[in-house]
């Protein structure tokens, strides 16, 4: 397996927050956030992928990109929310490195997320009760990650020291 954090979880569980502040403790590995660097490659903005060109498209350049990174070490990798949604996917993270779910309930995530306008599946009046679907759809995949992180009100100093801890540097 090769030596890689991998941050998965719904849109609002802190991927990229707990990432970024990973990086910060960890120098000798580089972060990579899947969707900006998506979005630095095509010079678009998912919304405008999905818009464009659908979910599966963009899907599947999720899927081609994470097999290009994979092949690297030291790496944080804070991942889309509905990557983990991909068998291919799956197999792809979990043999690149450990796999962590940072967990979260509807409520929370819906609380953190509401007021962006930057996430596709926040349009059209998109709501709590849908972020309560899609979790409930995505849990059993989300389950399948190396180790789940309750982020429930934890402050991020303590998500961020529980991932170092259990890859005990």
């Amino acid at each position: 397996m090769k030596d890689n954090i991998i941050l998965i979880g719904m849109m609002g569980a802190g991927k990229s927050t707990v990432g970024l502040e990973l990086s910060k403790s960890l120098i000798n590995y580089k972060l990579l956030d899947t969707d900006s660097e998506i979005e630095k490659r095509t010079n678009r903005k998912i919304s405008e992928i999905f818009e464009k060109y659908g979910e599966e498209y963009f899907r599947q350049m999720e899927t081609d990109f994470l097999k290009e990174i994979c092949k690297n070490n030291n790496q944080i990798i804070a991942t889309g929310g509905g990557i983990f949604e991909r068998e291919e996917n799956r197999n792809i993270l979990k043999s690149c490195g450990t796999v962590y779910y940072l967990k979260a309930s509807a409520e929370t995530l819906f609380n953190r997320i509401k007021n962006q306008t930057h996430r596709p599946l926040l349009k059209n009046g998109f709501g709590a009760e849908n972020i309560k679907n899609i979790l409930a759809k995505r849990e059993t995949n989300y389950s399948k990650a190396h180790i789940i992180i309750d982020t429930e009100n934890k402050p991020l100093y303590n998500i961020v020291n529980a991932i170092i801890e259990k890859e005990k540097f």
